[in-house]
């Protein structure tokens, strides 16, 4: 066969060094506005800080739309022919040898080859595709960690920890800040091992940023056990202090939850620090993690080839999720998976009026937004392929006859064009039900809790039902149907008009004229859906949510501009309790 003319060798390597240089681009403005984290820290420039976070999420989106018309431009009349890519990547996969984000390269040069492809499932000639893991246990890399070594006394360590991490503002009394770390620790170790021997401390070089905290994440060594080490840094007007301190590997991973904003982490090697959190998150999926730190596009191929590994390796077949059936998604999952899929249903039954685009508008809404460990993180996904065995009949007839404008069943396979993934959590009406009446109440009291704390970000669910809120494994209530929410300072919280005669109390109807943004909160408890010792429970904890006053108060000082804080640890566990409570 003749040989390639030698044109065709440059335009080939132009275009495999086009897309590197937008990987590059990307990685550069990704990494300067998470720098910005540090000083928005030190400011107190929490609504900085907040508009960085959107910004960021706009970075990957905005260099594809940079790169992939200059491609087309440079390849021409030859930019869809498949031969063309098929010698593009291997050019790129050679020029990667050097790059220390490999796994993120490779995703990037996917996301460029799906956009001019449309490509549905995935397609090896033209994508790199993840074998396996980009995430391996092994030990982490000594130079992305710092190591502090014990002489016998553990405040005299946690002193030296916290001067290894200074800010351009002075700690308000590190001395004692040491010293009520170091009981926790030594409580702690003596509690679990019955000694309070420790032999070293281990932490990542980056600060972990979020929200109003800074957080120094390592672990402790105590002979062959090793315990994850969390310190939680606030800045107030007097200086910056330690909040808290957390030793437990689920309350550690309730700081990296689904249900909170993407942390800020300087980290020339982000997979390196996965490695790290792995030991001491063991149970976090890799998927999670990469999210966590603001690679939720990475996360998401992570993601694709952990449900694509499990479809491999098990006869488990999707199949309509547990609970009521939803009005506006068709939910589905694979039982021993723990993700749901999501997909919006060509029409919406009854009260619904929503558009599919008001629908997608709420999930970038939650994307975007602070979720305070009460929303679930939606993953987006498009053109996805599965053979039609791996469905069960009952849940092909659902997407065929209610989603057909998005799910096509064509041979052996089942082709969804669009749907958002989540983790997987027991609904909240399902949950008290089965569980214990201690454990059921504990939830009810949560969900009133979650309530609050929705509000107090700014956000109003529509709807309280509970089939609407699920509890995680680690107890928490979550939202999780967007489908009403909307900002909580675009309501219009009203107290019910009292009826003028007997007859329009007997009505059916509202003897009232109701806004699209109205909301009467003295409604909420006829529409509890609780009865008995659960109903009485909330209401003695939570009778305020039926009041317009509570609502109205919090819609005051979101005007104010007041950020409340909403801690991603128990009250009981800060050291500063007492300390203001906004931000």
């Amino acid at each position: 066969m003749a040989a390639d003319p030698p044109h065709d060798d440059d335009l080939i390597f132009s275009g495999a060094r086009s897309i590197l240089r937008a990987f590059a681009d990307y990685q550069r403005a990704f990494g300067a506005v998470t720098r910005r984290a540090r000083k928005r820290f030190e400011d107190g420039d929490w609504r900085g800080h907040e508009a960085d976070g959107v910004e960021r999420l706009d970075v990957y989106s905005r260099v594809l739309d940079e790169v992939v018309p200059r491609l087309r431009e440079l390849l021409g009349d030859r930019t869809g022919e498949v031969e063309v890519w098929k010698r593009i990547k291997p050019a790129y996969a050679a020029l990667l040898a050097a790059e220390r984000n490999e796994e993120l390269a490779e995703t990037f040069f996917n996301s460029v080859t799906r956009r001019l492809f449309s490509t549905v499932g995935v397609n090896p000639e033209v994508e790199f595709v993840l074998e396996r893991s980009a995430i391996q246990p092994r030990e982490p890399d000594p130079a992305v960690y710092r190591r502090f070594d014990s002489r016998g006394d553990t405040r005299s360590v946690i002193r030296e920890v916290l001067e290894a991490y200074r800010f351009d503002v002075d700690y308000r009394d590190a001395d004692r800040d040491a010293g009520l770390v170091a009981v926790e620790i030594d409580a702690h170790l003596e509690t679990v091992l019955g000694s309070k021997r420790l032999d070293a401390v281990e932490t990542l070089e980056p600060v972990f940023y979020r929200n109003k905290g800074a957080y120094v994440v390592g672990r402790i060594r105590s002979g062959n056990h090793v315990f994850p080490l969390v310190l939680a840094l606030l800045h107030s007007g007097d200086g910056i202090y330690a909040d808290t301190v957390i030793l437990n590997e689920d309350e550690v991973s309730i700081v990296f939850s689904f249900t909170r904003a993407y942390f800020h982490v300087e980290a020339e090697c982000p997979r390196e620090l996965i490695v790290f959190l792995k030991t001491i998150m063991p149970l976090k999926p890799i998927a999670e993690l990469y999210i966590s730190l603001g690679l939720n596009r990475h996360g998401k191929t992570e993601l694709y080839r952990s449900v694509r590994k499990h479809l491999d390796t098990t006869p488990d077949r999707f199949q309509l999720a547990e609970g009521d059936r939803g009005m506006v998604m068709i939910v589905f999952t694979l039982p021993f998976y723990d993700v749901v899929f999501k997909v919006i249903r060509d029409e919406f039954e009854f009260p619904k009026t929503h558009s599919r685009r008001e629908v997608m508008e709420r999930y970038r809404l939650v994307f975007e937004h602070d979720r305070v460990g009460r929303l679930v993180d939606a993953q987006e996904f498009e053109h996805l392929k599965f053979r039609r065995d791996r469905f069960s009949e009952e849940l092909l007839r659902e997407l065929t006859t209610a989603a057909s404008a998005t799910v096509e069943v064509g041979g052996e396979n089942v082709i969804i064009k669009h749907l958002y993934t989540e983790r997987k959590v027991m609904p909240l009406n399902l949950y008290i039900k089965k569980a214990t009446d201690r454990d059921a109440g504990r939830a009810i009291v949560d969900y009133g809790n979650a309530s609050k704390e929705l509000a107090a970000a700014n956000i109003f669910p529509g709807d309280f039902l509970l089939k609407n809120f699920g509890v995680t494994r680690h107890g928490r209530v979550v939202f999780y149907d967007y489908d009403e929410l909307c900002l909580l300072t675009d309501c219009n919280f009203r107290r019910l008009p009292p009826a003028r005669t007997h007859a329009e109390e007997l009505e059916a109807e509202t003897w009232f004229a109701v806004g699209d943004a109205d909301v009467f909160p003295e409604e909420f408890e006829r529409f509890l859906e609780l009865d008995g010792p659960l109903r009485d429970t909330f209401c003695r904890h939570h009778r305020d949510l039926f009041t317009v006053e509570f609502w109205r108060e919090i819609q005051e000082r979101m005007r104010r501009g007041e950020i409340v804080d909403v801690f991603p640890y128990p009250r009981a566990r800060r050291f500063n309790a007492t300390a203001s409570e906004s931000r």
